[in-house]
């Protein structure tokens, strides 16, 4: 039986608002540049270029907070760089910070009519995420903390995904075994291979319907994941493809 329920954080329940691509415009029109917005997108193309390369290489920068910012912030230099704007360096730290605060992030509208109806399943849920220390303050200003436990981010943790301790420090909090768990992200090396790392059921949430033939379930949008639970998919310990 499924006790827990724990969730990836961005791309799974939390999305940039109203895009980064209007937060950088903002920032820039603070500081009375105009750029065309077909330059910053090219521009956040190629930071994005970037994080997955860092990613690839290596991704123990998720495990400080000073790491993370460092990335953060020259992922964003980058961006406005390329889209033609100085000073890159400072705007690119500017643009880390906006993304701290809580109205820069919206839940996606699937995240609450699921999480209430998995609380009223009595299902225990919290966050396990790769994310800077400011991750449970902007859970809890979007709302989220009447419904989860704990929230974990790496960098506060010291542990990243996909390793095993990380998800082993949300066992603990819940205080259930690795098959009474499922974990649910939208990063195969992160969230199901770290959530299987650790004797986890994981589930693919992919938004953009393009995964095809992977070995574990995938759905998606959020809501298909309470008639996922109800059909016992995971009660015998097999995973199912949806």
């Amino acid at each position: 039986m499924i006790k827990a329920v724990f969730f990836d954080a961005g791309n799974t329940l939390l999305q940039p608002h109203p895009s980064v691509e209007e937060v950088c415009a903002e920032i820039l029109a603070a500081h009375g540049l105009r750029v065309d917005p077909e330059a910053v997108r090219r521009g956040l193309l190629t930071a994005d270029l970037y994080y997955e390369e860092r990613y690839r290489e290596d991704d123990t920068f998720w495990a400080s907070e000073g790491d993370a910012a460092a990335m953060w912030s020259e992922m964003y230099a980058l961006a406005m760089r390329e889209a033609g704007v100085e000073p890159a360096v400072e705007l690119g730290r500017e643009l880390y910070e906006e993304f701290g605060k809580g109205d820069r992030w919206a839940l996606y509208p699937d995240v609450l009519p699921v999480v209430e109806e998995l609380h009223g399943m009595g299902l225990r849920m919290g966050i396990v995420s790769n994310w800077d220390v400011r991750l449970p303050g902007l859970c809890h200003h979007l709302g989220l903390s009447r419904y989860l436990e704990f929230v974990i981010s790496s960098a506060n943790l010291g542990r990243i995904k996909p390793e095993a301790s990380i998800f082993q420090a949300a066992l603990d909090r819940v205080g259930v075994r690795p098959d009474e768990a499922i974990h649910v992200g939208d990063h195969y090396y992160a969230d199901v291979l770290g959530a299987r790392s650790a004797g986890i059921h994981p589930v693919l949430l992919d938004r953009t319907g393009r995964t095809e033939n992977l070995d574990c379930p995938v759905i998606s949008s959020l809501s298909e994941l309470p008639p996922l639970l109800l059909a016992g998919v995971f009660g015998d310990g097999e995973e199912g493809r949806r």
